[in-house]
């Protein structure tokens, strides 16, 4: 199988900390050819270790347009800011996150990303001998 680049990409993002108050951050998207169902969003501020997510690339697509996901993870666009922002919660034992993310920048990362594998033609780039034999025990 051929082997196609990741696309990478780093979104200012603000940590949503109360009605009046958050924190800027930066959020750098990736997603591999090779594992084509799944964005990695990796959120650092300052000198805090880095936090990665692992989104589906069709949640994040749906959330551009409207309320999608559940439990851990929750997208959705901005009522009455246009096209401008989009919002995700974050869940975890640990806290509750919201970060509010430039739409421009997460269009743009998924259009690129359907320029090396476009949306339909995911289960073409995965290696299924591979990954049954993952499944399966040894021996």
């Amino acid at each position: 199988m051929e082997s196609l680049k990741a696309v990478v990409q780093g979104v200012p993002v603000q940590l949503v900390v109360s009605r009046d108050h958050s924190l800027s951050m930066c959020m750098s998207l990736r997603y591999e050819p090779t594992d084509p169902y799944v964005v990695r969003a990796c959120f650092s501020a300052g000198n805090d270790e880095p936090v990665e997510w692992v989104l589906g690339r069709d949640l994040l697509a749906d959330g551009l347009s409207r309320s999608t996901g559940e439990g851990d993870i929750r997208i959705w666009p901005a009522v009455g800011r246009g096209d401008q922002v989009m919002y995700i919660a974050l869940g975890s034992s640990a806290g509750t996150a919201l970060v509010e993310i430039p739409v421009q920048d997460v269009k743009k990362f998924l259009e690129n990303t359907e320029v090396l594998v476009p949306q339909g033609t995911e289960s073409e780039r995965i290696e299924w001998d591979v990954e049954l034999a993952n499944l399966l025990p040894d021996g």
